[in-house]
């Protein structure tokens, strides 16, 4: 359950600071993030069934066909709903004719402010690190378990279907699977499901959605893995722990500007000390997460404040590898979310780079069969 509390605080300064009466979220993930509640019903739509807002008091608006539902099943007994026809206006309207002025929304609406809700939803509260846990712990279980029963001969679209299943099962959405054989892995980034076969080695990479929440991972399996690949696998890792590391040290105001891309110039770093400098240049680094599969991704000159304790997943490559899991960064200690104690892990040490911490930490290893 969400903590009410804690985002009337929030929200009660940012609607000082900007001069506003009322703040509205209708697309998912920040619904979600103020009340807790589901307004999903065609998951192809950005903007959900219902809006929640803010101005003082927790309310939702929604047509007449979903308000007694979301009351009922979606939302504390603390939100009041607010129902309108369903075939007298859109969404948009509804909220614009009941709302104090001036306002923000984080989808259209006539007269009002637009508004980033990335911000407002960093750092996590305690209540969003619980179910976070859970969340992660439920992601690594149900693609741990489809891995270690995968066979070479396995086509990338069954292992894509077995995965979907197993989360599904849990009640957790997959906005995001890829099932990489060892051919196309090597190939492309972005290894999407296809008919071949798995061969050599998989690397599987999902990112999993729950109350609004997302964690991503991703596991490696190997069955007769090429020569250079226990040595690219490490690489990866290597600058996996030392993004962690250096996301840490930027929190604690020792990195730099404490920015995105001063955890970038880490990463970039590692990379060139692990012996592949130009590794970064093909994909994404990954960056903060939480309400959003990122809420933000690390560039060289990404200005996003770095927040502890929030959640981070960081997805580095070496071709034909990845080290990913999404991971609790706090002032104190770095925790791993997307894990079950039941997959094999290696120490890894940051590499030395000045601010930055080089404690060992447990990621992630593949399994080799």
């Amino acid at each position: 359950m969400v903590d009410l509390s804690a985002r009337a605080d929030r929200l009660d300064e940012y609607l000082t600071s900007r001069g506003l009466e009322a703040v509205w979220f209708a697309r998912p993930n920040g619904f979600a993030w103020l009340v807790g509640g589901d307004n999903v019903v065609d998951a192809d739509a950005d903007i959900g069934i219902a809006a929640a807002g803010y101005d003082g008091t927790f309310r939702v608006v929604t047509d007449s066909i979903e308000a007694d539902r979301l009351a009922e099943e979606e939302l504390p007994s603390a939100v009041t709903v607010d129902a309108f026809p369903w075939y007298a206006d859109s969404l948009a309207e509804a909220v614009a004719a009941r709302s104090p002025t001036p306002a923000a929304a984080d989808f259209p609406v006539p007269g009002f402010e637009t508004i980033d809700p990335t911000e407002l939803r960093q750092p996590l509260t305690d209540d969003d690190v619980e179910r976070y846990r859970e969340l992660g712990r439920e992601a690594a279980i149900a693609v741990e378990t489809v891995c270690r029963n995968l066979e070479p001969d396995d086509p990338e679209y069954e292992v894509k279907a077995g995965i979907q299943i197993a989360l599904a099962s849990r009640d957790v959405n997959t906005p995001v699977v890829l099932v990489g054989g060892a051919e196309r892995a090597q190939t492309y980034r972005h290894y999407t499901p296809t008919d071949a076969r798995l061969g050599d080695y998989a690397l599987i990479s999902i990112t999993a959605e729950r109350d609004g929440l997302y964690a991503s991972l991703t596991r490696t399996v190997a069955f007769d893995p090429p020569e250079w690949f226990e040595r690219r696998h490490r690489a990866a890792a290597r600058v996996e722990a030392t993004a962690l590391a250096a996301t840490q040290a930027a929190a604690r105001g020792d990195l730099g500007e404490n920015t995105a891309g001063d955890v970038f110039t880490a990463i970039r770093s590692a990379y060139e000390a692990v012996g592949f400098p130009e590794e970064w240049t093909h994909h994404h680094q990954g960056g903060a997460a939480g309400y959003a599969g990122r809420e933000w991704i690390a560039t060289p000159d990404g200005a996003d404040p770095v927040h502890t304790p929030m959640g981070y997943a960081w997805n580095p490559t070496v071709q034909g590898t990845k080290s990913e899991d999404t991971h609790l960064v706090a002032a104190d200690r770095i925790e791993t979310l997307t894990k079950t104690g039941r997959w094999p892990t290696h120490e890894v040490t940051p590499v030395d780079l000045e601010g930055v911490p080089s404690d060992p930490l447990a990621l992630h290893a593949p399994v080799v069969r």
